[in-house]
Formats: structure tokens, sequence, C-alpha cells
């Protein structure tokens, strides 16, 4: 084997004498950002004691109280250290923001957009979290002025298909709304599927956008159909759950992700190899005792 030390570049340098001749600054380098859409469950008020509560999906914005975009709605997130790869730096602004740890977390996507914000070249490396409601203790960061929850709408306005010579593309535009006490943000996302014989590309843009600040409302759109498309073939939906759930909770959160209703006999087939009955019953006052059951760890 050769001794790399003692090969030489065209220009008659060894590694070393390579690396330490190298300037970084002789090129231009991005900042390098991690945001988070971190999603939850909560339960709307309803007065009617003896009717389940509808569930909400949520995600946590941050209240910008610094520029840009000052007084802006963004999600969580901040700039990656030198010390830390980009999962780590989104876990770390995960317990920052929120106090929990140890939750699922998956990256989404990178966003690199040229122009995507408005201080320099940055790329975000997007991930997404699921986490229990009532493990969530939220806190604004230095340069935010609040942090708040905010029920997720997102719906398909139209969809268009074109023929290309050898396949399609196929446009789809959603609107996407963010209510809470604070008010109601907006946008809409477009989102293009771009198929031929030998490749397929998808990408988003943002049509209008009424109070969310960089391209976020991108990320959410991203997240939000992630999020849909796993909780198909997976049990994403069940690191949303607390420790122990009835199977009429489950469902409504498999509701709640996919925006449509589900049948109680199909779901439940659907469903039951995800979880595992326990010895436990709720004891709700108002409603008749129903089983418990947990998410089932078997490989």
């Amino acid at each position: 084997m050769k001794n790399t030390e003692a090969l030489k570049d065209p220009s008659g340098l060894t590694e070393r004498e390579f690396l330490e001749q190298y300037r970084a600054d002789d090129y231009e380098r991005p900042s390098v950002a991690a945001d988070m859409v971190i999603f939850t469950v909560t339960e709307a008020a309803e007065d009617n004691y003896r009717k389940l509560p509808e569930k909400e999906l949520r995600i946590l914005l941050i209240h910008r109280g610094g520029h840009p975009f000052l007084g802006k709605w963004a999600l969580p997130g901040g700039f990656v250290r030198p010390n830390e790869t980009t999962e780590q730096a989104a876990a770390r602004e995960l317990r920052e923001e929120t106090g929990v740890d140890r939750v699922y977390l998956e990256q989404l996507y990178t966003f690199s957009d040229i122009g995507r914000d408005p201080r320099t070249w940055v790329m975000s490396c997007c991930h997404m979290a699921l986490i229990n409601s009532s493990e969530v203790q939220v806190k604004a960061g230095d340069d935010a002025a609040h942090a708040a929850w905010f029920k997720v709408r997102y719906r398909l306005l139209r969809e268009q298909k074109e023929l290309i010579e050898d396949g399609y593309i196929k446009t789809l535009q959603y609107e996407l709304t963010l209510s809470s006490e604070h008010g109601e943000l907006s946008a809409i996302v477009e989102r293009t599927v771009t198929a031929t014989l030998t490749s397929t590309g998808t990408s988003y843009g943002i049509v209008s956008n009424n109070g969310l600040a960089f391209d976020h409302a991108k990320m959410i759109a991203c997240a939000i159909e992630r999020l849909r498309g796993k909780v198909n073939y997976t049990d994403i939906a069940l690191h949303l759950m607390p420790k122990l759930f009835t199977l009429t909770e489950l469902q409504q959160v498999y509701e709640v992700i996919l925006d449509k209703e589900l049948l109680k006999a199909a779901f439940r087939r659907k469903t039951a190899d995800l979880v595992t009955e326990t010895d436990h019953y709720t004891e709700n006052a108002g409603h008749r005792p129903s089983r418990l059951y947990r998410r089932s760890l078997e490989e």
C-alpha cells in the first residue's frame, strides 16, 4: 500500500502541505441553519362533558423580536454551531424551545433558494419533530418575543396536469392556514411534480404569504405532506400520543392529520399490529370506560 503522505498532487504538494496552505476564505461559504417544524396534537375546548373533545393538529411558531422579519411568525430554529451536526443542532433547538428530548425527529429537506434570507447566504436543514403536548414547556429564544401553538389547516385548492414529451407536470395549489389566540396567518403554497420516464422531481413555491417569515410556509407544507404520507404506512402518528390512549383517540389523531374521516372497522384492522391492549381503562365522568392501549414496540 502506498504511503498517502508521500503522494503529491500536480502542484507538487503532499496532502499535509496542501492543507497547511489551504485558505477557506478563498471561497464563499453559506451559513447553515437548522429549522424545526414541531407538531403536536391538542384537544379543543368542549362544553358538553359527555362528548369527546375534538383533536387539533398544531405547530409551534416563534414571534420574531428582531430583524429580519420583525413582528412576523417563524419556525423555531437557529444557526448550526461549528462543533455540532445539523441533527444535533435541531435536537438542541427542540430542547431549548420546548424542554423535551428523545422524541421523534427526522430531517425533511435542505432549503437553499437564492435570497431566502435577506441577511446573507443561508441554507436551512429543516427537521420535523412530533411530541406529546402534555410534555411541552414552551419558551421563546433570544431573538423571539414569544412562542405559541397554532392550529394547522392545509387543504388543496386546485390541481392541474400538463403532458410533456416523456411525462407530465402536475401543479397543486394548497391553502395553508395557521390560527391561534394571536390571530390568523395564511399562505398559498404551490407544489410542482415533474415526472419523466427517468426521473421525478418535486419543488415548492410560495404564491402568497401573510404573516410568516422567510420561506417557512414551504417548510410547513413539506412537513405536512411528509406526515400525511408516512401516516399511511408507518406508526409515525403514535409519536403524538401519550403513553396510554384509547383507539378512538388514536383514530381522531389519524383523522386530524389526514383531514378526513376514517371508517372505524377499517381503521382498527389497519392499526391492529401497531398497538397493544393494556389492563387499564379510562375513568372519565360521563363516558363508558374504554380500554387503554399503548404503542407496540415489537419489531
